[in-house]
């Protein structure tokens, strides 16, 4: 068995639709379960025809029921599950328009329309297409989580839901079509699973079920080098670690979310990055573990960054200062990035969305500090071995490149070297470590690295 997950831009239209199906013919022999999410912008629509009718007290379905109908006229297929749900869909609109609210519960019921018509749709052509499947909503497959709206979590139940209700469809030669992204909580309300939900669906499955793996189907050819926006001569990885790839995504490399790991991390189910425009790219394999690997990866950068410096000689073998310290952070609900500490003094990243004029006066009580914004967070992504080579090789770019680095980690992950340069810096620096690491040496010389 395995699993196929496809976004929304590979399902963009009734093309990429057939594109899907054509995909997923030569892999029936493997008994796949589909996972789909919204069709192309559903979500964004719904999201706004929410906002509206709240604003406004205007109901208007007009888009999305358009493109839903063409997309199945264009098919040619007939789908007598979507009206209602469109009903239902306009039912719910009415009500924000007239209660005038718009709670975290309703937003969650409101967005899981995208998937749930989608699957739908997505089945129908599959039958249309002589492949026998069906459609599931993810309750129906066995999803389960708790009641924390907008960002929930399955519960452990699920682990053995999931396979009692997929395994028995997979046995009788059925494809199931799941909504991705999506959930019910133990009282029956529906619910989302936050960033990187409909990955997590798939992964989910994969590892439950004991899949022989997962193919998340994105529009880019695997997990790069880099931001191709900033380094157009970046390249796929061949292969990561679920170590790696969660450092990869969590400093800036979009394609993975690392909750969507956790599930196949546990099982040790691997996990392929496949692109839906490009199907004879290789794509990237994430795995538990590579016997060889290059000593650099991968390169990314986040922007918007803050550094927050704070100097207290209270510190000085004083127990118990650093919980003072960051029992602030927690107290204002401000979520800590890089850290790196001394004698005297604590550094640290935070995303430069925080309003920090509370936490600062509280601070001021016990220390100096000092808040600069416009920073960005460089990482590198390597081997722990080579990392005193890499570390040297990469102060030596910025050297030559004349930027100076202003804060640094390394450590606490043993693939991430992570440093400090100013947003307006960054783009610069990514790229002449990609143009050293996997181009033409910066600095004189052929290195370790290449």
């Amino acid at each position: 068995m395995i699993v196929m997950k496809f976004g929304g831009s590979s399902l963009a239209n009734e093309a990429r639709i057939r594109h899907v199906a054509e995909l997923v013919k030569p892999e029936l022999p493997r008994k796949p379960v589909l996972v789909v999410s919204a069709l192309g912008d559903t979500t964004d629509h719904l999201l706004e025809a929410a906002v509206t009718a709240l604003e406004t007290g205007i109901v208007s379905i007009e888009g999305i029921t358009a493109l839903h109908k063409h997309t199945i006229q264009e098919l040619n297929i007939d789908v007598p599950k979507i009206m209602p749900l469109l009903a239902e869909l306009q039912i719910l609109l009415v009500g924000i328009s007239l209660v005038k609210e718009l709670t975290g519960k309703t937003k969650d019921y409101l967005v899981s329309f995208g998937e749930r018509l989608a699957a739908r749709i997505v089945a129908a052509y599959c039958q249309s297409a002589g492949i026998e499947a069906t459609a599931l909503d993810a309750w129906e497959g066995g999803f389960v989580s708790d009641s924390h709206f907008t960002a929930a979590e399955l519960v452990p139940e699920s682990w053995d839901l999931i396979p009692a209700k997929i395994l028995p469809l997979i046995d009788a030669g059925i494809l199931p079509v799941l909504t991705g992204f999506i959930a019910q909580d133990r009282q029956g309300a529906i619910t989302t699973l936050g960033r990187g939900g409909s990955d997590l669906s798939a992964t989910m499955i994969a590892a439950a079920c004991k899949a022989e793996e997962v193919q998340i189907w994105k529009d880019v050819d695997g997990i790069l080098t880099a931001d191709p926006r900033i380094v157009p001569e970046a390249w796929p990885v061949e292969a990561v670690t679920y170590e790696e790839a969660a450092e990869l995504a969590y400093f800036g490399a979009q394609v993975l979310h690392p909750r969507a790991m956790q599930p196949c991390m546990r099982t040790k189910t691997p996990v392929w990055i496949k692109n839906s425009y490009n199907p004879q790219a290789r794509g990237t394999q994430i795995v538990a573990r590579l016997e060889k690997k290059r000593p650099v990866l991968g390169i990314t950068s986040r922007n918007q960054i803050t550094l927050v410096d704070i100097v207290s000689t209270r510190m000085l073998g004083q127990p118990g200062f650093l919980a003072e310290l960051f029992a602030d952070f927690a107290k204002y609900g401000i979520s800590v990035d890089m850290v790196a500490t001394s004698e005297v003094s604590v550094s640290l990243t935070l995303d430069a969305a925080y309003d920090l004029d509370l936490l600062k006066k509280d601070l001021s009580r016990i220390a100096d500090v000092e808040i600069k914004a416009g920073k960005a967070i460089v990482t590198i992504i390597g081997d722990v071995d080579k990392s005193s080579e890499i570390l040297q090789q990469a102060f030596g770019v910025c050297a030559a490149l004349g930027i100076p680095v202003q804060m640094v980690s390394h450590g606490a992950s043993k693939v991430n070297i992570s440093f400090i340069v100013n947003d307006t810096q960054s783009v610069e620096v990514v790229q002449g470590l990609h143009k050293h690491f996997f181009g033409a040496p910066i600095l004189e010389g052929r290195t370790t690295c290449i």
